[in-house]
């Protein structure tokens, strides 16, 4: 891959994660100024206000609340949903013409042809994900046999790549397929797309500058305050 192309990756991924990850993710903030939002654990919510902030106040209630949807499970949702939209829109140029499949690509590593599943993370898959990608992998080495494309070895050239991790965190379920296929993860699969080996790096960075250009502080303050005044009105968690 050329550093024109890299580049321009670089740009529309930027360009992609502010429209549609970060502006949903404040849509996604603003909603949590209200108590109905949230399936509070009366139980737990003042130990962790406490444990957390040192006060069981209506504030530190509210962002007890508050802050594990904004920074976890909020965000993380919507990267992994919107993962098959990016490979489509940001890598158009490496499209697979094969169902089932995300991307090919010349290895800039090895120089051969990737026919590549692309997933999020190193715990993003299931055991029906795994049954999922063998057979497609298994299509594609009937089709290379009814074509007598001899040079397509799916064993090797058959790939899946993880978006992010590491190969120690892959779960069970990568396991299993890379009995049989290679799965790359984070930077390596990276490096074999764009032959940048600090790729990786610079997309977190494009990713991260959003936030910077955004400074959400404010939001997210003035949703503990109209949170934790909801709170002190109701009198419900108190």
């Amino acid at each position: 891959m050329k550093k024109e192309e890299r580049k321009d990756i670089l740009l529309r991924a930027r360009k992609f994660f502010k429209e549609k990850i970060a502006e949903n993710h404040i849509k996604n903030t603003k909603k949590l100024s209200s108590l109905d939002i949230f399936n509070v654990n009366p139980f737990l919510v003042k130990y962790l206000a406490n444990f957390a902030f040192g006060e069981a106040t209506s504030e530190n209630i509210a962002r007890a609340l508050i802050y594990p949807r904004i920074l976890g499970t909020s965000i993380n949702t919507s990267f992994g949903s919107l993962l098959q939209i990016f490979c489509n829109e940001i890598l158009t140029g490496y499209a697979s013409v094969i169902p089932g499949l995300d991307i090919e690509f010349i290895d800039s590593i090895d120089g051969r042809k990737k026919y590549c599943q692309v997933k999020a993370g190193p715990n993003t898959i299931n055991k029906d994900d795994v049954k999922t990608i063998l057979d497609h992998f298994k299509d594609i080495k009937n089709i290379a046999r009814t074509n007598r494309q001899t040079d397509i070895n799916p064993s090797i050239d058959c790939i899946v790549g993880v978006f992010y991790g590491e190969q120690t965190k892959l779960s069970t379920f990568y396991k299993r397929i890379s009995q049989d296929y290679s799965v790359i993860v984070g930077q390596e699969f990276w490096h074999h797309l764009t032959g940048d080996e600090n790729f990786y790096f610079d997309l977190a960075n494009a990713f991260a500058e959003v936030a910077v250009e955004m400074d959400s502080r404010k939001l997210i303050e003035d949703t503990v305050q109209k949170l934790a005044f909801e709170i002190e009105q109701r009198n419900r968690i108190m």
